[in-house]
C-alpha cells in the first residue's frame, strides 16, 4: 500500500484532457463562481477554487459545497461576500475563514495561508501568506494542493497534483516530515483520503508516518475523533486503519485495535482476533442497508470494529490446549466506553456502542432456536432502540470459513428475525411496558409514590417478559398476589 502503480508519469496530453475534463465540470459552477471571481477582481483581489473542490470536480463529482481561497483578509471577504451571498457567517475569522451561502450552494472562502505548528502546542500559529503559492505547498496533500483561478479558469498545480490523482497516490506538497510537523493530524487524514479515495500511500509519506507518530499526541482528542470518524465512515475503512496499526498511529490513538494481533497459540489454531474484527468491520458495512436509513452507521461501525477488544484482557490457555475468553463482551463493553469517552465521542454514540459491544454474545445462546418466547421478549428488552444494529452486527460477527457452519448461523438468525416480528405484530415489542402504569399501581396497593411502585412495575414488567400480555383482571390479580408477599404487609 506504499507504492504508486506502476506505469510512469501521465503523458501531458493525458493531464491536459484531465484539465479540460475538470475545467468542464467546473463550469456547471460557473455562474457561483464567475459572478464571485468578478467581485473579487474588481477590488483587487485574487480568488480561486481550490483543495476538496478542485479535486471532485477532477474526478466528477463536485458538489455544492464550494472551497476558496484569496488574498483578501477575512474582514474584506465578509464584506464582499455580504454585498453578494444570500447569508454569510463567521467560521473562523482567527483562521482566515468566512462562509456563505448562495442559492444551493455552501461557499467557504479562507484567506492565503502559511501558519504552522510550535513543536508543543496544539494549535497553529495563524499567519496569512501573500500568494497562492504560499497556500498550496502549506495544504496536506498534492491532491488537495490545486486550483482554479476565478473567473480566467486557469489550472494552477505547481506540485503535481494532478499526476498524482491519475495514478492514485497520496503525496505532500513539501517533504513529508515538513508537513506532518506543521500538522500532526495530516498523518491520520494521509489513512482516511486512501480509505476515501481508495488510494495508495507513498513509500516516503508512510516511513514519516511510522517515525513521527508520537507527534500526534500535541493533537487534540476532539481533532483525532472528528478524523477517525471520517475515516470510519468511507468506503473502505480498512485500508485506513491497517495503515494506522502499520505505521504505530494506532497504538496512540486507538491502542484497543493493535493489541488484537495477538498470537492465540503457537499451532495458530485459533482465528486472529485482528483480522476477524476488519472482516466483521467489512460485513457490518455490507449489511447496513438493512438498517432503517440504510446509511453509513458510525455506531454499528464503530461496534463491529471494538466487540472483541475484550480477548486480549480475558485470555485464558485451558488445559488440553484450549483458549477461552470468557465475559470478554463485559470486559470489551467497559473497554469501548473508556477509549470513545478519552477520545471525546459524544455520550449517546459512546453509550450505544459500549451496549451493542456487551450484547454481541447474546445471540450464540439461541444454538437450534429452541429460545422460550420469553427469552425472545428479553433479547427485544435488552437491545431496545438499538435492536435493528444489533442484528447487523451479530450477523457481521460470523467469519467461519465454513460454509456449513455460516449457513447454519444465518438460518438461526433467520428464524430468531421471524420469531421477533410475530411477536412484535402480537405484543407490540418495541414498546414493552407491564400491563399496569405507575398510576393504577399506586390505585390497587394503595400506595403513593415512592419504592414500593417502582418495585411493583419491575415485578409486573418481568411477568410481561415471562408470560406474554395478561389482560387487566389476571395483571390485578398478580400485582396484589406480590403486594402480599411483600415485607411490608408481613404479619
Amino acid at each position: 500500500m506504499t507504492e504508486p502503480p506502476t506505469g510512469g508519469t501521465p503523458s501531458r496530453a493525458a493531464l491536459s484532457d484531465a484539465q479540460r475534463r475538470a475545467v468542464r465540470h467546473l463550469l456547471r459552477v460557473a455562474p457561483v463562481a464567475d459572478e464571485l471571481g468578478a467581485a473579487f477582481t474588481a477590488a483587487g483581489h485574487e480568488i480561486a477554487l481550490v483543495g476538496g473542490s478542485v479535486r471532485d470536480a477532477l474526478l466528477d463529482r463536485l458538489g455544492s459545497d464550494l472551497d476558496l481561497t484569496t488574498s483578501a483578509r477575512p474582514e474584506q471577504t465578509e464584506r464582499l461576500l455580504s454585498n453578494w451571498a444570500d447569508s454569510v457567517w463567521d467560521v473562523g475569522a482567527a483562521f482566515g475563514t468566512i462562509g456563505a451561502r448562495k442559492g444551493g450552494f455552501h461557499i467557504e472562502v479562507t484567506t492565503y495561508r502559511a501558519d504552522a505548528y510550535d513543536p508543543s502546542s496544539r494549535k497553529p500559529t495563524v499567519s496569512f501568506g501573500t500568494s497562492i503559492l504560499d497556500d498550496l505547498v502549506r495544504r496536506d496533500f498534492t491532491v488537495n494542493a490545486m486550483a482554479v483561478r476565478l473567473p480566467s479558469h486557469e489550472f494552477v498545480d505547481p506540485h503535481g497534483g494532478l499526476a498524482d490523482l491519475t495514478r492514485g497516490v497520496i503525496r505532500t506538497p513539501a517533504t513529508p516530515e515538513s508537513s506532518f510537523s506543521d500538522d500532526p493530524l495530516r498523518m491520520l487524514r494521509a489513512a482516511r483520503f486512501a480509505a476515501q479515495l481508495g488510494f495508495r500511500v507513498a513509500s516516503e509519506v508512510v516511513t514519516a508516518m511510522a517515525a513521527m507518530a508520537d507527534r500526534i499526541s500535541i493533537i487534540s482528542a476532539e481533532r483525532v475523533r472528528d478524523e477517525l470518524a471520517k475515516l470510519l465512515l468511507s468506503e473502505r475503512p480498512v485500508t485506513g486503519l491497517r495503515l494506522l496499526v502499520d505505521t504505530g498511529l494506532a497504538d496512540r490513538v486507538l491502542p484497543e485495535l493493535p493489541r488484537l494481533r495477538m498470537e492465540i497459540d503457537e499451532h495458530h489454531r485459533h482465528k486472529n482476533v485482528y483480522e476477524h474484527s476488519l472482516t466483521v468491520l467489512e460485513q457490518a458495512i455490507d449489511l447496513e442497508p438493512r438498517l432503517p436509513d440504510g446509511a453509513p452507521d458510525l455506531v454499528t461501525r464503530l461496534a463491529a470494529l471494538l466487540h472483541d477488544i475484550g480477548k486480549p484482557r480475558t485470555r485464558r490457555f485451558e488445559p488440553g490446549g484450549g483458549v477461552s475468553f470468557y465475559h470478554h463482551d463485559i470486559v470489551g463493553a467497559k473497554l469501548a466506553r473508556k477509549r470513545l469517552t478519552v477520545l471525546k465521542f459524544p455520550g449517546a454514540v459512546v453509550n450505544d456502542v459500549a451496549r451493542l459491544v456487551e450484547l454481541h454474545l447474546r445471540f450464540h445462546g439461541y444454538g437450534g432456536g429452541d429460545w422460550t418466547d420469553s427469552a425472545v421478549r428479553r433479547y427485544v428488552r435488552d437491545a431496545g432502540p438499538l435492536l435493528d444494529r444489533l442484528h447487523v452486527l451479530t450477523r457481521a460477527d460470523c467469519t467461519t470459513r465454513n460454509r456449513r457452519k455460516a449457513l447454519t448461523l444465518a438460518r438461526a438468525y433467520d428464524d430468531l428475525e421471524a420469531r421477533i416480528a410475530r411477536l412484535a405484530e402480537a405484543e407490540e415489542l418495541a414498546a414493552i411496558r407491564p400491563d399496569l402504569d405507575g398510576n393504577a399501581i399506586m390505585q390497587i396497593i394503595g400506595v403513593s409514590p415512592g419504592p414500593v411502585v417502582g418495585r411493583a412495575y419491575r415485578h409486573l414488567l418481568e411477568l410481561r417478559l415471562d408470560r406474554g400480555p395478561l389482560d387487566p383482571a389476571e395483571a390485578r390479580e398478580e400485582l396484589l398476589r406480590w403486594w402480599a408477599s411483600q415485607p411490608e404487609n408481613a404479619g
